[in-house]
């Protein structure tokens, strides 16, 4: 008897182990489940960050090029999304720009544009007032000589000289303060004519328009022959007839 009573609890004991042996191998199954759901979630919120993250650049870009306020509305048909969407990437590049950045992201009503941060208006002030940088190209030069050694004179004359249009370089010339208008020629159409200024003397050392280097005889001859005949093919008359 003692011996069966033996047996049996032997065979309890081994029962109790195949069940705690189960209970484990659920225990483990459950946890690599949980596991793989964690993995899944997490590449999922990964995809939802980089396509918000990606939402916000190009939310970004297309405020920078526009420079004016964009509405929602068509913010959300360029950028093919939800108005929730758009709004929360707003968000992120309001608060990115709030950090660390001279913009700023204002609403204005329903619409958002990108601005300059109040506290940069005096060096943007300073930046606009900073003069051009003024290129004179080759063909700009040419034109200011001609005006230089032959002013007052019209645009046609400079154009007879140079032998193609002198629109753009005279614009420039003007624009920069180098040359003009010193009135008008007495001729029918009325043409403008021409002349250097102060700005010219000071850009260039010199102390007045007869501190002119010399041109050679024979160039200033041809010079002034090709303007006579300009002048009398135009007008009718002649450089001396013109001033006399």
């Amino acid at each position: 008897d003692r011996r069966q009573q033996h047996r049996r609890e032997a065979g309890a004991g081994d029962g109790a182990g195949h069940s705690f042996a189960g209970i484990g191998k659920q225990d483990v199954g459950a946890g690599h489940r949980q596991q793989q759901l964690d993995v899944l979630f997490r590449h999922v919120g990964d995809a939802e960050n980089t396509a918000l993250e990606r939402l916000e650049l190009e939310l970004e870009a297309i405020l920078f090029t526009m420079g004016k306020s964009v509405e929602l509305r068509q913010l959300c048909l360029a950028l093919e999304a939800e108005e929730k969407e758009v709004k929360q990437a707003l968000g992120l590049l309001r608060e990115r720009y709030e950090k660390h950045s001279a913009l700023q992201l204002r609403q204005l009503e329903d619409s958002y544009q990108l601005c300059t941060k109040a506290a940069y208006f005096d060096v943007l002030v300073r930046a606009a007032k900073t003069p051009k940088k003024q290129i004179l190209t080759e063909a700009v030069l040419e034109t200011l000589s001609i005006i230089a050694y032959k002013q007052p004179i019209t645009k046609a004359e400079i154009e007879k000289i140079r032998g193609v249009s002198s629109e753009y370089s005279v614009n420039k010339l003007l624009e920069y303060g180098l040359v003009y208008e010193a009135g008008r020629l007495d001729a029918p159409g009325r043409p403008a004519l021409f002349a250097t200024t102060e700005e010219f003397l000071r850009r260039f050392g010199l102390d007045s328009r007869q501190s002119l280097p010399c041109v050679n005889p024979v160039t200033e001859a041809e010079i002034e022959k090709e303007v006579e005949e300009e002048l009398k093919d135009s007008f009718g008359f002649t450089v001396e007839e013109r001033h006399g």
